[in-house]
């Protein structure tokens, strides 16, 4: 299929142009229209704040789609079949899922595409109760990444995440989802007419805590509701009492002393909106990365059955990117290495060893890192290299870097530009320029890691790492459109580069 898009975008000076044009025979993919993801991907990211969230609504549509929920800490063998569709999540912040070709044995190659879920955010201390400052209930939070920058002030922001909780009747603890999404705290900003002092810096530790809540009960003497600790010795009476409160009331707990722990963050509670003219823009929060780990999955969910297919084809969704990949449920973890190695061996060969046969899978798999590029800024035209500005609306781009920041080479360039021109996809590039920092992706460390052959390509956008950021409508779509026919021609288009 030929995507189209308005006149304004269709010519891209950041566009490439190495495969030739598709034939009609070659254009094999079923139909997707991208403005069909719009909504859906927007809701995805108002409905889901935190990468708990995340995890549990992916595993939810892949549950609905058929997929088998598998656990590390069980043993596969026997479980895994030809033509199965399986999922496992590591930690609940991260998830991986795979489809086994109908014609699959060991030693053939996986389809991979990788992305990140985690977002910059703020997260609660371990004991985030404060004393009251002039009336004001405020909370200690902890900036994750580039959390709490300077985009973060006067923002409307919930609490969520994930609270544990011991069962009363079974006395295992369970996991529950908590998202209080009404504007619960604020970080001021001090006036301009204070002068210097509302200029900044500021210092993270003290002028950007957040107010949660008001207290003038100093005032007259009497009590502070902050002040009343129940269950003296469990976790909860370390934690504010209206915070335990307001959870507890949430996920409909009882008794706050079974709580047992939590992991809370701060997030922006204004949801995904439609903008531009034409609604032609997606505003959000958190589009980095959940914008390319979504179009993966529903790429998964879209590609035609694997009935025929020799290989895996993989969606893997990381925590921890952007701190570094260095958790176990982040990239440098080995998730995607075990459960490649666990699938290898749950389908044996009698001729081979089971090194040998892993060794051959990645030699035979490819890599699609798929995290979001800065899409070209109008105002700063000048921070561009020329000829490498991609727009919105327009489709995947590709992202390179001399230093190896990026797994992007001429080899992996040509054949993921033989995918997309199957599915009559458009690609575009995207440098840094030599007097900028690069930043960098769950790539080269997946690939440095397995030697799968790789490449980095993802969606445009714009303000990234800001609290609010910009993408274009289509883009959601765009990317199924591309990752879809990955899963669907990977296959056949590494025959031309064997």
């Amino acid at each position: 299929m030929t995507i189209k898009v308005p006149a304004r975008f269709s010519s891209s000076t950041a566009s490439l142009a190495l495969a030739p044009a598709p034939q009609p025979d070659e254009v094999r993919c079923e139909k997707i229209k991208p403005e069909d993801y719009t909504i859906p991907f927007a809701t995805f990211l108002t409905e889901n704040p935190t990468v708990f969230h995340a995890v549990a609504y992916f595993a939810h549509k892949l549950t609905s789609h058929g997929f088998t929920k598998l656990s590390e800490r069980d043993l596969w063998a026997g479980k895994l079949t030809k033509g199965g569709k399986y999922f496992v999540e590591r930690n609940g912040s991260s998830l991986l899922a795979f489809i086994v070709g109908g014609k699959y044995e060991a030693g053939n190659g996986a389809a991979v595409v990788a992305g990140h879920i985690d977002a910059l955010t703020a997260k609660l201390k371990p004991i985030p109760t404060l004393k009251n400052k002039e009336g004001y209930v405020q909370l200690g939070v902890a900036p994750y990444a580039g959390g709490l920058n300077s985009t973060w002030w006067d923002r409307d922001l919930g609490i969520g995440g994930r609270v544990l909780v011991k069962d009363d009747k079974s006395g295992k603890i369970v996991t529950k989802l908590v998202k209080l999404g009404w504007p619960i705290a604020r970080i001021p900003t001090l006036a301009p007419h204070f002068g210097a002092a509302a200029a900044g810096p500021f210092n993270m530790e003290t002028q950007m805590v957040p107010i949660i809540g008001l207290d003038n009960s100093d005032l007259s003497g009497a009590s502070s509701g902050d002040d009343i600790r129940c269950c003296t010795g469990t976790f909860a009476s370390t934690q504010p009492a209206r915070l335990v409160k307001a959870i507890s009331k949430e996920l409909g707990i009882e008794d706050d002393g079974t709580v047992v722990s939590w992991d809370l963050e701060l997030f922006d509670t204004q949801p995904a909106a439609l903008g531009g003219l034409d609604k032609e823009f997606i505003f959000a929060g958190r589009i980095d990365d959940k914008l390319c780990s979504w179009s993966a999955v529903e790429a998964l969910l879209a590609a035609e059955p694997a009935t025929h297919s020799g290989i895996l084809q993989v969606a893997a969704l990381f925590d921890d990117e952007e701190i570094g990949s260095g958790l176990r449920q982040g990239a440098r973890g080995n998730l995607l290495s075990s459960v490649i190695a666990r699938i290898a061996a749950s389908f044996p060969s009698s001729s081979s060893s089971p090194a040998d046969l892993l060794a051959q899978t990645y030699a035979n798999s490819f890599l699609v890192s798929s995290d979001v590029t800065h899409a070209v800024n109008p105002n700063f035209l000048g921070a561009y290299l020329e000829n490498h500005a991609p727009r919105l609306n327009v489709g995947v781009c590709v992202a390179a870097d001399s230093n190896g920041h990026m797994t992007t080479d001429a080899v992996s360039t040509a054949l993921l530009s033989r995918v997309a021109s199957r599915a009559g996809a458009q690609l575009q590039v995207f440098h840094i320029r030599n007097d900028s920092r690069s930043g960098g992706t769950v790539g080269p460390m997946l690939s440095a890691a397995t030697g799968m052959r790789a490449i980095d390509a993802g969606s445009p956008q714009l303000s990234m790492h800001s609290i609010r950021a910009t993408t274009g409508a289509l883009d959601p779509g765009l990317g199924v459109v591309l990752y879809k026919a990955f899963y669907e021609h990977f296959e056949a288009v590494d025959e031309e580069f064997r």
